[in-house]
């Protein structure tokens, strides 16, 4: 009788043969499913998003992040940055990653 389970398992325990294939196999499988269920879906909206702040233009309808509804009056192309009219005479101005619908025409006098 051995005090020692290491000793004890490994002289019971059957040789194994052709793990590493195995292995290869079974890691294969786990980086197709990480790339199908996480990083395609991901990278879809990235660049959907992408998409959306470069077609944004002056009269256009936002949602913004933080869920500021506005028309934007002014868009800078060498900068990153867009002013919003939330209401007449008030204008805030927010980055262009901050836009996160363009909105139908009219959904402001709607609301």
């Amino acid at each position: 009788m051995s005090l020692f389970i290491g000793t004890a398992h490994a002289a019971g325990a059957p040789a194994s043969t052709g793990g590493g294939m195995e292995m290869m196999i079974m890691l294969a499988v786990f980086g197709l499913v990480f790339f199908f269920m996480i990083y395609r879906p991901q990278a879809k909206r990235v660049k959907e998003h992408k998409n959306l702040m470069s077609a944004l233009s002056k009269g256009d309808e936002v949602l913004t992040q933080g869920g500021i509804v506005g028309k934007i009056t002014k868009v800078s192309d060498e900068k990153d940055f867009i002013v919003v009219s939330i209401a007449e005479g008030t204008e805030v101005t927010v980055q262009k990653g901050a836009i996160n619908a363009v909105l139908p025409k009219g959904t402001m006098k709607s609301l």
